[in-house]
């Protein structure tokens, strides 16, 4: 009698221990659910769960596996160190599922203990309404270019069915109507969707809402991506200048590189121990010498260095330089 109390003790401490494990593992995510909603077959559809290890311990996440193949997971990052973040990516599989699907994605993690973390994912893929392609991908773009993609928007079913609109909040992005074509039960539409010369630098992560007349399911998702490029390239983007003592001196290089010559017009910094020098020519590739005086504060620093060039309005560069102050070792 006594050994069986022991043994069911002893098993409530470990389903215990692992509920804590689970517990723990959970709250390295901010977000455990998605819904796709309501999206059109052959359309792209992808959300990535967050997850930031904000323990002391590394975390190693050795796998992640979907309950169904409408959904494919990924990991974009698995040994995380403390604050690192990484992604669990879940792509829905719009080309060969149809109708309402859903996914468990199991996350295994195996350091520093073992856990799993279970992620829901779930929406409805239209099987008379496809996209081709699936995105509006405009890639990389260069600053003040502007670009177009086109997109067949193809209904099988109602002879009347129509788009009534298209409702984007980017107001750097504009849809034109090239063509309508319609048989007894077939409506294709030709869009074409037009990225402007003033959208900003930077990545391109939207929608359009297509607004239809189907009263059941007006309004159907079509997702744009894309990068707009600087003109202008520092590297390198982040420079370590090193373990210094107070009143210690480093210079080290950051390199400008633009597509035609430019000047280098202005450089500033908000910490008083940072010196900068650089020429007036116009060239293609300047080197820019950074100077350093460590302080007296000891710790880790981190100032944002901003250069401004002539190569026009908003083009401009930014380096984080970091460094740790530290007393040295006493005589």
């Amino acid at each position: 009698m006594k050994r069986h109390l022991l043994l069911a003790t002893f098993l409530a401490l470990i389903a215990s221990a692992s509920l804590n494990a689970q517990d723990w593992a959970k709250k390295m995510f901010e977000v455990s659910e998605h819904d796709f909603g309501t999206v059109a077959r052959g359309a792209k559809a992808a959300f990535a769960f967050e997850i930031e290890n904000i323990y002391e311990e590394d975390v190693h996440i050795k796998s992640v596996r979907s309950s169904c193949g409408c959904t494919t997971p990924t990991i974009t990052k698995q040994s995380l160190k403390t604050w690192d973040k990484s992604q669990v990516v879940a792509v829905y599989n719009t080309r060969s599922f149809l109708g309402k699907k859903s996914a468990t994605l199991t996350v295994v993690i195996d350091q520093p203990f073992y856990a799993e973390v279970r992620l829901m994912v779930k929406g409805f893929i239209r099987g008379d309404v496809v996209f081709e392609p699936g995105v509006v991908a405009f890639r990389e773009t260069d600053l003040g270019d502007a670009t177009q993609q086109q997109i067949r928007v193809t209904y099988a079913g109602r002879s009347d069915w129509e788009i009534e609109d298209v409702r984007c909040a980017n107001q750097n992005l504009e849809v034109e109507f090239l063509d309508t074509k319609r048989s007894d039960n077939r409506t294709i539409y030709d869009m074409l969707v037009r990225l402007k010369g003033s959208a900003p630098v930077g990545y391109l992560n939207d929608s359009l809402m297509i607004i239809t007349n189907d009263s059941r399911q007006r309004k159907i998702p079509l997702p744009v991506e894309g990068r707009v490029l600087s003109p202008l390239a520092v590297s390198p983007t982040s420079l370590f200048l090193g373990v210094l003592e107070p009143g210690e001196t480093v210079t080290k290089k950051i390199v400008l590189r633009a597509k035609r010559p430019f000047r280098v017009i202005g450089i500033e910094c908000e910490d008083d121990c940072f010196n900068f020098t650089a020429d007036d020519e116009e060239k293609k590739l300047h080197f820019i010498p950074i100077t350093f005086v460590a302080g007296n504060e000891l710790g880790k620093i981190a100032r944002f260095i901003s250069i401004a060039t002539d190569l026009g309005d908003g083009v401009a560069a930014e380096c984080l330089a970091t460094a740790t102050i530290s007393a040295g070792n006493p005589d």
